[in-house]
């Protein structure tokens, strides 16, 4: 138990006003909510079987679709994006994984769908990542003329690196997903032979 007064040896390091810039610097790193939006599903995609995603979208908008099949069958889907007038944007098939950039060209709700209707006895599990426009600055003072503070600049870098982080642990999980299930589909094989 500790005694009173105590404190561990690194706010003893950093004094009582490193503390409180430390809560500050770690309450600004949270995601702020903002124009930005991100959808990101992991859903199940049956044999013979097509989901459609909808979003909302404005015009001059940058967007990102990425997507990956995690298990089943080839590992493979399609994949098509269409505009709200129904004009095709992209169309792949029976793609493992892919990333697509556009720049929306009119208002309205745009339309992704996976398919595995070419599929007749696998489903399949897929992730997809589809990223609504630009993150919002982390300060409201960024978009000025003058020169950020060394403790503003120090928040942008660290904020842009730990969005790395997070895409990389994405990434990651995902190969580690596929990767597990490869293995346990050959284990299965393997014990039945």
């Amino acid at each position: 138990m500790p005694r009173p007064g105590w404190a561990p040896r690194w706010a003893a390091a950093v004094g009582p006003w490193g503390c409180g810039l430390l809560a500050l610097l770690l309450l600004l790193l949270l995601p702020l909510p903002g124009p930005s939006g991100a959808s990101e599903i992991t859903f199940e995609l049956p044999d013979n079987a097509k989901q459609c995603f909808y979003e909302d979208i404005v015009q001059g908008t940058k967007c990102t679709l990425e997507f990956q099949v995690i298990t089943g069958g080839h590992y493979d889907v399609d994949c098509r994006l269409e505009d709200p007038d129904g004009k095709v944007l992209y169309k792949e098939m029976k793609k493992q994984y892919d990333s697509f950039t556009f720049t929306a060209s009119k208002n309205g709700t745009y339309k992704f769908c996976f398919s595995n209707e070419f599929s007749t006895f696998t489903h399949k599990t897929v992730y997809f990542d589809f990223q609504v426009g630009e993150d919002p600055p982390l300060f409201p003072s960024e978009n000025r003329v003058s020169a950020l503070t060394q403790m503003e600049s120090a928040c942008v870098s660290i904020h842009e690196a730990l969005k790395s982080v997070i895409d990389y642990q994405t990434h990651f999980r995902l190969r580690e997903a596929q990767g597990r299930s490869r293995a346990e589909d050959l284990n299965t094989r393997v014990a039945y032979w």
